[in-house]
């Protein structure tokens, strides 16, 4: 199997080219953190002068090596227009990245490396906004009567063997699923405060704030979706454990044509 080309072969050319010849391999080998030896083995190799020049010759070129001036010959122009803006420092952070990540999420870190923070932070905010959708599905609790048998420990012994299982009854798991909601539901506008504080810095553009509003309208209506289901909960759990305190059917007939009413005005908006 053959031996996979290193990144950093690929960046100490491209310095090369960037500075047109005129850089030493110690500069490259200082700015990669590499040997000075390793980019002279490149350069012999990958004949980094022949490509600047854009000559593809195989024999040694007539000029003694000693007599030679580094860099391109005078008045080449083979490199103009090819290389990065003055100032730019794309080779020497691709290096550190290379060095610093895995090979197979190199092209996800320099792709991260070209956006704005408000791209950054749409993002987060609809992984965030995906997470919590999911869970709906998830941990989804199909009624009062939904109960969930988790096997903890197996004890064996010589005649015997015991089982230790955990109960997760329907309102526990419920109410579980709200608490967690809940808690991702802040972090979510917590994010969108911050996003909507950078679109009054003037960040962004129309299309950034029309997004925002969509998304705080379908936030609003998962608000009171987990508002209803918190009340339904409290009060069913009330009827389990004290069925002759007091009577909350009707108060849970209400809440559920509440519900109903939410859910019919989202499909209407959809």
């Amino acid at each position: 199997m053959a031996r996979q080309r290193s990144p950093e072969r690929e960046l100490a050319f491209q310095l090369y080219k960037e500075h047109e010849g005129n850089i030493s391999n110690r500069e490259i080998a200082r700015r990669l953190n590499i040997p000075e030896k390793t980019v002279g083995g490149w350069k012999c190799k990958d004949k980094w002068e022949e490509k600047l020049n854009g000559v593809l010759q195989k024999d040694k070129r007539s000029t003694p090596k000693g007599l030679r001036k580094p860099g391109a010959p005078k008045g080449n122009k083979n490199a103009a227009g090819h290389g990065a803006p003055k100032g730019n420092k794309n080779a020497e952070r691709h290096g550190f990245f290379a060095k610093v990540f895995p090979q197979e999420v190199l092209p996800l870190a320099l792709d991260i490396v070209e956006k704005g923070p408000l791209d950054i932070l749409w993002e987060n905010i609809i992984i965030q906004y995906t997470a919590i959708a999911r869970a709906q599905k998830i941990m989804f609790v199909k009624d009062q009567n939904d109960l969930t048998k988790i096997l903890k420990r197996v004890k064996d012994g010589d005649t015997f063997s015991e089982k230790e299982w955990e109960l997760q009854h329907a309102w526990d798991k419920h109410a579980s699923f709200l608490q967690a909601q809940a808690r991702a539901m802040l972090a979510l506008e917590k994010l969108m405060a911050r996003y909507e504080e950078l679109l009054q810095k003037g960040l962004g553009s129309e299309e950034h704030r029309l997004r925002l509003e969509k998304l705080k309208q379908d936030i609003s209506i998962e608000k009171d979706k987990l508002e209803l289901a918190k009340e339904k909960l409290a009060l069913e759990k009330a009827k389990i454990e004290k069925p002759n305190d007091v009577d909350v059917s009707e108060y849970v007939e209400a809440l559920n044509q509440a519900a109903g009413e939410v859910w019919e005005n989202e499909v209407e908006e959809e």
